[in-house]
């Protein structure tokens, strides 16, 4: 999923929305419903003050912080208003500054105050002259007046284990997330939803000063660019979609989606793992790697493999393999984890990695700060998109995909809070449009899947697909393939999409 932190990559997993939009008003105030531009005025013109980063960490990146303010309900302007964070990596050359570029990390949930910084590692020089990169923790996350709603697990990736009574206990404890959510911000949750972070996505931009932005989004954030556009056509300028979703298969069919090719991630790493059986011990051929990973999962239901405080069991243990399988540049790390792993349930004492730690706090703390606010992702999530109520349809679609998906069947088919949400999706944004857009994707992407990303592909009209080798998610900047990162800065740059779609080789 992300980037910044071992968590952003959990985001990733997420992402679409589909509605149809109320008549655009006058001015900035666009598709604001049942309000008008002059309601609106106040936060389009908002004085925007910039200023060293309490976090230490964007400081030292050279990022400036600020708040905007916006309404909590765009159908009630004068009512309560929210206040979101947002960051600016400025223009290196003034001169040569074209104007903004808006960006999202996924998720959703994914605190995106780091991107820009992130970014800017992946631009040319010419490229960082043009443009400021904006950063924004949305809605109800992170310095966003966040979301708290006391969860303590994550509920979401929780595998059902090898009988009914696992699965029962993931329906009782999606059940009792979406309580505690409800029962704490029942007039908070039905605003938190992609429309309204597109708005609001508008409010900066003109609180900025621009008649136009540019996008970048990874994973959900593909979602959110494409909802942009659909809404704000008039706003954009260029938009780069990294890592995207279909909006057509949005929510539980886009995470069923997600089950083979994690499946096939683990059987890629195995025949990595396997020539390397010496320095490793996992396996000297793919079959005896994935035959370990499996018994190592199956053991833990019996005897949980403990490291401080935490405990991973057969319920627990397939997220943090979920987490390593990302991408292909990560196979020696996934590796390390393995050994530990190992270690760990023959009762040897090990320190983590820090990638292991991140991913026990993100399981067993999922509200800890750790990059990724899950109360926001149930939010947005839960509130795009209404999914199957009847647990009866989730245990069916577990049971038959056990049988292809040892591993991540039960996880990527089990029940989600979403299934227990009280509101109704407000609104649904349906994409399609023929906004100019540059597209880059990976064959191999775990979190949003190549199939996925067609989808977009074929919603975004006037899109160009940009297709990568190998196996990552979240393409630009950090993967090393130069023609995508190429086909990125030439946009951003010119302005020009290739004349047709391009396959870059590995």
């Amino acid at each position: 999923m992300r980037k910044l932190t071992v968590i952003t990559a959990a985001a990733a997993a997420v992402g679409t929305i589909v509605t149809g939009c109320a008549q655009p008003q006058p001015d900035s105030a666009a598709s604001a419903p049942s309000a008008s531009s002059v309601a609106l005025d106040r936060y389009y013109r908002q004085p925007v003050s910039w200023a060293a980063c309490a976090d230490e960490q964007l400081e030292a990146s050279g990022s400036e912080c600020a708040t905007v303010d916006v309404p909590l309900d765009y159908r009630d302007p004068q009512g309560a208003t929210i206040e979101l964070a947002i960051s600016r990596m400025a223009s290196t050359d003034p001169d040569s500054r074209r104007g903004i570029i808006l960006t999202n990390p996924g998720g959703p949930g994914g605190r995106g105050l780091g991107m820009p910084a992130n970014l800017r590692e992946g631009m040319t020089p010419d490229v960082s002259d043009a443009y400021d990169v904006i950063g924004m923790d949305t809605r109800g996350l992170g310095n966003s007046t966040p979301l708290d709603c006391g969860l303590t697990d994550m509920t979401w990736f929780r595998a059902t284990g090898a009988d009914r009574s696992g699965f029962d206990e993931n329906v009782r404890r999606a059940s009792k997330a979406a309580d505690l959510c409800w029962d704490k911000y029942p007039d908070v949750l039905p605003h938190i939803n992609t429309a309204n972070i597109a708005r609001d996505l508008d409010v900066i931009r003109a609180a900025l000063g621009e008649e136009k932005a540019s996008y970048f989004g990874w994973s959900y954030g593909t979602v959110l660019g494409a909802t942009y556009s659909q809404m704000f056509p008039e706003r954009i300028d260029r938009l780069v979609l990294d890592s995207a979703a279909d909006p057509a298969k949005y929510g539980i069919e886009m995470f069923r989606d997600m089950g083979p090719a994690n499946e096939k991630a683990i059987d890629d790493f195995a025949a990595w793992a396997a020539p390397r059986h010496a320095e490793y011990g996992l396996g000297a051929t793919p079959q005896r790697v994935r035959a370990g990973i499996e018994q190592l999962i199956a053991d833990a239901g019996t005897t949980p493999i403990r490291t401080g405080q935490f405990a991973l069991d057969d319920h627990t243990l397939p997220f943090v393999l979920y987490f390593n399988a990302t991408s292909d540049t990560d196979n020696a790390a996934f590796a390390e984890v393995l050994v530990q792993l190992r270690q760990l349930a023959a009762g040897k004492q090990v320190t983590p990695t820090p990638k292991l730690d991140g991913l026990l706090q993100a399981m067993f703390h999922p509200e800890s700060g750790t990059g990724l606010d899950y109360a926001s992702t149930l939010a947005i999530l839960c509130g795009d998109r209404r999914m199957p109520s009847d647990p009866e349809w989730y245990w069916q679609h577990t049971e038959r995909a056990r049988a292809d998906q040892p591993i991540f069947g039960s996880v990527h088919n089990t029940i989600t809070p979403c299934a227990f949400w009280r509101g109704e999706p407000i609104e649904q944004v349906e994409i399609g449009n023929d906004t100019p857009t540059l597209q880059v994707q990976s064959l191999g992407d775990t979190r949003t899947t190549y199939e996925e990303g067609l989808g977009m592909h074929r919603a975004m009209r006037g899109s160009r697909l940009v297709t990568v080798p190998g196996r990552t998610h979240a393409v630009f900047p950090d993967y090393p393939n130069d023609c995508a990162r190429d086909a990125v800065n030439d946009y951003l740059r010119d302005g020009t999409l290739p004349g047709e779609d391009v396959v870059c080789e590995a």
